[in-house]
């Protein structure tokens, strides 16, 4: 995974958010689940608590909004394959978790689809999800997961 220059998301606040909280997911799958989980959907806004002192909210909000688009276009400029074995990375990296019921729950709740930034609308948006519903049908079958209905 390649990081984003400070050029990219902008300035030092945004670097500090960067090495602090995404250098230490290994996965882009797991730095945008961080990111959309940050998101409070009640106001459509980022919100950090690790924020330094000082730092406004809104500044944080910005900060975090550019950082998740960038790292969405990230994403979606990968390959399948690549997206791939990002993923079953992640699923490892998450300890004791069941693979089938993992998987089951995707498949159910659908997740993924709460990833993409709300500014991202149209083809991404779409390429997202059907690349995504791509590598659960294989990890259905990688896990011999049943169908969910």
């Amino acid at each position: 995974m390649s990081r984003p220059n400070s050029s990219s998301l902008g300035d030092a606040a945004t670097d500090e958010v960067w090495l602090r909280d995404l250098s230490l997911i290994k996965t882009s799958y797991g730095q945008l689940v961080y990111l959309a989980g940050l998101l409070d959907p009640n106001t459509g806004r980022y919100v950090h608590y690790g924020c330094t002192p000082g730092s406004s909210e809104t500044e944080a909000n910005r900060v975090l909004r550019r950082c998740h688009e960038v790292v969405f276009r990230e994403w979606i400029s990968y390959p399948l394959g690549r997206k791939m074995t990002d993923v079953q990375t992640y699923i490892s990296g998450i300890p004791q978790v069941n693979e089938i019921e993992l998987i089951d729950a995707w498949l159910r709740l659908t997740p993924y689809k709460n990833l993409v930034p709300a500014s991202i609308q149209g083809p991404e948006r779409q390429k997202h999800v059907s690349d995504f519903e791509a590598i659960l049908g294989l990890l259905r079958n990688v896990y011999g997961v049943a169908s969910p209905d």
